[in-house]
């Protein structure tokens, strides 16, 4: 199977210091895997040092002659940077020469971009924002996590239809449980939007459960695969998870260091510690996918380090593999030829 993938190396807050040692690893790690890195020839050329020998075969470098900013206007990247890492890395998936694309750039020129040249799915409206948050029971996913302010109760139908196909292929889970993002459990509650939205789900063929509330994200009484919330209130609780773990990490972090008693306390219990940090380190939950597209886009956060970038490049890896936009495309395409039989 094809295994090959863009990477906008000069994108995100760090660009080429991240971008290529985490590609380098994931080439490492992955004898099948092809990587295309993006952007300034000269610049890439010099990360790359003597690894660009070693993986001759397995690496390719596509010049760029511009760079989005990271807080570039979505309208003037896309009308102005034709020749940027980002618009050339999405092409590659457009005309076939990669099978996904990872970016750590700019949220918005990066939708925007992948929107233009890849296209939208039939019968999808919009793209949507999906991607993994650890839970007590081991992890969920959520969209859309920001690429809609405003929602109708049919794009939270269509975000549903994608996310649990999405779920079903990665997570080899036969029929995901579907749960709507509400301010409470209770049929009453919740505003028209979602209550309409709930209509959709209950008379649909998904594994739909019902409201879940906010705690749910992360800790919630019941197991749901997949939570579906509209962008504005899904990027507000992604960012709010973000800066609690930060929080709790700094604040352990200071507590076994205020003494010599409690940093012996802390030696005590650094292995508890270190595998409480990566259940919840975002690093290993980086990577959202753009649903809703014709091509593959993993959008890494723009603050990622190497650790973090080579997760959403194995994310990409992972949904290559399992023929994500294909399947999506047919579910989506299934749903709407049976809600014009009903």
């Amino acid at each position: 199977m094809s295994l090959t993938i863009s990477i906008d190396a000069m994108g995100g807050d760090y660009g080429p210091e991240v971008t290529i040692p985490a590609s380098l690893d994931r080439l490492k790690n992955n004898p099948d895997l092809k990587l295309i890195l993006v952007g300034d020839e000269a610049v890439i050329a010099q990360h790359l040092a003597q690894n660009r020998d070693e993986y001759r075969e397995r690496l390719t470098i596509k010049h760029a002659s511009q760079c989005v900013a990271m807080d570039e206007s979505p309208a003037k990247a896309l009308k102005n940077k034709k020749d940027s890492s980002m618009r050339i890395a999405i092409n590659l998936v457009h005309d076939g020469y990669a099978d996904a694309c990872v970016s750590a750039g700019n949220t918005g020129a990066l939708m925007a971009t992948a929107r233009f040249v890849l296209k939208m799915i039939p019968g999808i409206d919009r793209p949507a924002i999906i991607s993994t948050l650890p839970t007590i029971y081991g992890h969920t996913h959520a969209l859309d996590l920001g690429a809609n302010v405003d929602c109708t109760a049919e794009h939270l139908f269509q975000f549903a239809v994608m996310g649990a196909e999405l779920v079903k292929a990665v997570e080899n889970i036969e029929n995901p449980r579907v749960g709507l993002l509400n301010i409470g459990e209770e049929d009453v509650k919740g505003n028209e939007q979602v209550k309409a939205a709930a209509k959709l789900l209950e008379n649909s063929a998904l594994n739909y459960i019902g409201y879940v509330e906010g705690d749910s994200l992360n800790a919630g009484n019941i197991k749901v695969d997949l939570i579906v919330v509209d962008g504005f209130v899904g990027n507000v609780a992604l960012k709010s998870i973000e800066g609690a773990a930060k929080m709790i990490g700094t604040a352990l972090k200071d507590a076994f260091s205020k003494n010599s008693l409690t940093k012996l306390a802390g030696l005590i219990v650094y292995p508890v510690l270190k595998s409480f940090r990566k259940r919840i380190d975002p690093r290993l939950y980086n990577g959202a996918s753009f649903l809703g597209l014709r091509g593959l886009v993993i959008k890494s956060h723009g603050g990622a380090d190497i650790l973090a970038f080579r997760t959403a490049v194995h994310l990409a890896e992972i949904e290559i593999k399992k023929d994500v936009i294909r399947k999506i495309s047919e579910q989506v395409e299934k749903t709407l030829a049976m809600r014009e039989t009903a």
